[in-house]
């Protein structure tokens, strides 16, 4: 009986929390129709997919390749082993002339080009070029960048992503999905943001030649779009990843697969304004809310605190926070002592009677043992509680 009991005084108390607060049902009308072979559209902050159709269909990345040599360099530089004044000579591999008729910064073999010109020319020009030469500068060879490359995509959990070189030119074994390219845009912007700011410069300059990026999202004055890459082959179609934001909110767009490079852009700002209209991220809970005081047998007090150890951010409907429903388990009957921050149970937050997002519940505070006749006490309570 021990546990049952345990449940329904939780439950018990979750229910109270949410008393009297009005009903209201917010309408979600279904995702717009897309245009594209694939897309997704995730919450930055908590990871949630909100809409998605082929996200696990395998794609040429094209220059979407381009985000994981960002997000390398902004690590290498990060972590100190580059710097933006490092000069790299540019070999024979990355010349120009290597790769005609593509995007290019247009670096000539045997010049030197800074770290930070190389930087913006891939990540604002889409140069290949650039791309090849800070592949060599980090790695030492393009193939070995490669490796690199590869390491992260399992390291992020790409699961179904393979890179062959480090601009997104066809080549054999190539491929990525919507997903992948989801899960790697919030790496970007989430480890290395100082490198993701790059991403909303709308032109650059280099050698007098200047050039404008190619996401023209960062002209639109009905969204704050602040990134993130376009892509495209013949093979692969127009694609582009976007992040933008709205208040507390933050989406990431893969649109992947569209006929032309207008058709990408619509079909990302459809998939925005349907997001910010009809979702929102929330604070469900903050580090040290309390949840419950529940009882707690043979301490030197009767009730302990329990709640929050860390702030829970979920995704939801627009105007639904006050819907949710919490339920807590306890993992076992409370019994001194407990150390405050200790995990006791898990709470699970539902809404209409689907499950939303789960979290430890822990302890607000630190109750040591009773003394000696408060522990004989409790233990003889206890098992009258228990029969």
């Amino acid at each position: 009986m021990k546990s049952i009991r345990t449940l329904f005084v939780v439950a018990s108390v979750a229910l109270i929390l949410w008393q009297g607060v009005a009903n209201a049902q917010s309408i979600v009308p279904p995702v717009p129709n897309v245009n594209a072979k694939a897309y997704v559209m995730m919450d930055y902050t908590t990871g949630q997919i909100i809409a998605s159709e082929n996200a696990d269909e395998l794609h040429g990345p094209a220059s979407l390749t381009k985000i994981m040599t960002s997000y390398i360099i902004g690590n290498e530089l990060r972590t100190g082993n580059i710097a933006e004044t490092d000069m790299v000579t540019v070999s024979r591999n990355a010349w120009a002339r290597n790769f005609p008729g593509s995007s290019l910064m247009f670096i000539e073999v045997g010049k030197e080009v800074s770290v930070a010109d190389l930087n913006y020319g891939i990540m604002i020009a889409s140069g290949n070029d650039a791309c090849v030469a800070m592949a060599e500068h980090i790695a030492g060879t393009e193939d070995a960048f490669v490796n690199l490359m590869n390491t992260y995509t399992t390291q992020l959990g790409m699961t179904n992503t393979t890179f062959a070189n480090s601009h997104g030119l066809p080549a054999d074994n190539q491929r990525t999905t919507a997903r992948d390219m989801a899960i790697l845009a919030r790496a970007m912007i989430r480890d290395v943001p100082n490198q993701y700011e790059i991403y909303q410069n709308r032109e650059f300059t280099y050698n007098g030649i200047r050039q404008y990026n190619r996401n023209s999202l960062l002209w639109d004055r009905s969204l704050n779009v602040d990134g993130m890459k376009t892509g495209f082959t013949s093979e692969s179609g127009y694609s582009l990843v976007t992040s933008a934001t709205d208040g507390d909110t933050r989406l990431i767009t893969v649109v992947m697969g569209a006929n032309s490079e207008a058709a990408r852009a619509a079909e990302s700002k459809k998939l925005l304004n349907y997001g910010f209209r009809y979702f929102e991220t929330v604070t469900a809970y903050s580090t040290g809310d309390e949840m419950a005081s529940q009882r707690i047998w043979g301490g030197d007090i009767d009730e302990i605190q329990l709640g929050a150890g860390e702030d829970v951010v979920i995704t939801l409907p627009r105007g639904q926070r006050q819907n949710l429903t919490a339920s807590f388990v306890l993992d076992n009957v409370l019994e001194a002592p407990l150390a405050e921050g200790q995990t006791v149970g898990t709470v699970n937050l539902t809404l209409d009677g689907e499950d939303i997002a789960s979290f430890p519940l822990v302890t607000l505070q630190a109750v040591e043992q009773g003394g000696f006749f408060k522990r004989i006490m409790d233990n003889i309570k206890q098992r009258f509680n228990d029969e």
